[in-house]
């Protein structure tokens, strides 16, 4: 059955769409990468809400979707960019999360590991409100029995005069956690409020601050997490880590070679892609537990057509396309975000990014995928 998919210029191309999924199925868990997924939530969309108002989840959809990614096999990286915080997702919203996805790992035998940030900060905050909120958040996820994740925070760009503040905060943050963390830096094409992190626009000053606060305290950081969507800037970074310390690489547009690695080392994964991409990425990564890299770019390598697209400029809207792919793959019934961040993304870019998932297999059903794309087309106005 022919669908005419809308292109960037309003023309309609006929494509035919898949009959077959790849069906990669659970298998043994992995043992050369460590392998996180970002996931989203699924809102509630019987809630009568506005963008403005706390987010409504629907908790049986969002707990279903994690138990997805750790049948597989991915640990689950909770209350993150992903989930919209900052973007949909207040603080009492993540916390809520966080505590419910927790006790659900527990049953389920899941990793998981949780956002630590300062977003319950609503307007100008001194470096010691800053430090409290995150304090606040820290004893959140510890008590849940999660790894923490020092997400980077607007509120300590904002106040932040220098490296210097950033040096104290995170020092005093790494002294009191109780397990080694996650150190997140993202970048600010996820998020504006975010130049000039660790003191310095220059990427290069910026990356000796980030390397001074683990070097102070290298037995308290478990690994970074690196969001800058530059490959050789990651490697070089990895490469200055102090031993033990790992990279988990949360670059969207390289992570095949990233986690494919070279002869002097290679990235884990934190990765929002893997929220759709969750089964296909863990068949790659049991391919390369057995040491067969070209077998893991064989079938990872496809896949970034896909993620570029997702994550084109505004990259912080990307979240609307990983939803719009969980409904059409059927993990949720429905394609309405928290926030009403489904009208991010327009129709000729939901067209294409159905087209590549498509050909990718990613969908369980595609029948039903493309019945709901079908939907999606007459909601529009694309009636044939």
């Amino acid at each position: 059955m022919t669908l005419h998919l809308p292109d960037a210029h309003g023309a309609l191309r006929a494509y035919e769409p898949r009959t077959e999924p790849l069906a990669p199925t659970p298998d043994a868990p992995f043992t050369s990468r460590t392998v996180f997924s970002a996931a989203h939530v699924v809102a509630d969309p019987y809630a009568d809400t506005t963008p403005d108002s706390p987010a409504a989840v629907d908790w049986d959809a969002t707990l279903a979707f994690r138990r997805h990614l750790w049948s597989h096999g991915l640990g689950v990286a909770e209350a993150m960019d992903t989930a919209q915080r900052g973007m949909g997702l207040d603080w009492a919203g993540a916390a809520e999360l966080i505590r419910r996805s927790a006790a659900e790992a527990k049953a389920a035998g899941g990793r998981i590991a949780c956002g630590v940030g300062t977003d319950q900060l609503t307007g100008p905050a001194n470096l010691s409100e800053v430090r409290a909120a995150y304090e606040e958040q820290l004893a959140v996820v510890e008590e849940s029995g999660a790894q923490a994740i020092l997400m980077a925070s607007r509120a300590l760009a904002a106040a932040a005069r220098g490296p210097e503040d950033y040096l104290e905060v995170y020092g005093h943050l790494l002294r009191q956690a109780a397990e080694p963390v996650i150190l997140h830096w993202l970048g600010p094409m996820f998020d504006p409020a975010l130049e000039g992190y660790w003191g310095s626009s220059d990427l290069d000053a910026a990356t000796d601050t980030f390397l001074d606060v683990i070097a102070a305290h290298p037995d308290k950081v478990d690994g970074i997490k690196v969001s800058l969507l530059d490959a050789q800037r990651e490697i070089d970074l990895r490469r200055r880590l102090p031993k033990g310390v790992r990279c988990y690489t949360g670059d969207d547009f390289h992570y095949p070679e990233l986690i494919a690695g070279d002869e002097q080392g290679f990235s884990h994964a934190l990765l929002g892609i893997f929220d759709p991409l969750g089964p296909l990425a863990a068949q790659a990564v049991r391919v390369l537990d057995t040491g067969d890299r070209e077998g893991f770019r064989a079938l990872l390598d496809p896949t970034v057509e896909l993620s570029r697209h997702l994550f084109q400029a505004p990259t912080r809207f990307y979240k609307t396309g990983v939803v719009f792919l969980a409904w059409l793959a059927g993990h949720q019934s429905h394609f309405t975000m928290v926030g009403g961040l489904q009208s991010a993304r327009s129709l000729p870019h939901f067209a294409r990014a159905y087209e590549l998932a498509d050909t990718l297999g990613l969908f369980p059903d595609p029948k039903l995928a493309e019945e709901r794309m079908r939907n999606l087309l007459s909601l529009y106005g694309v009636d044939r």
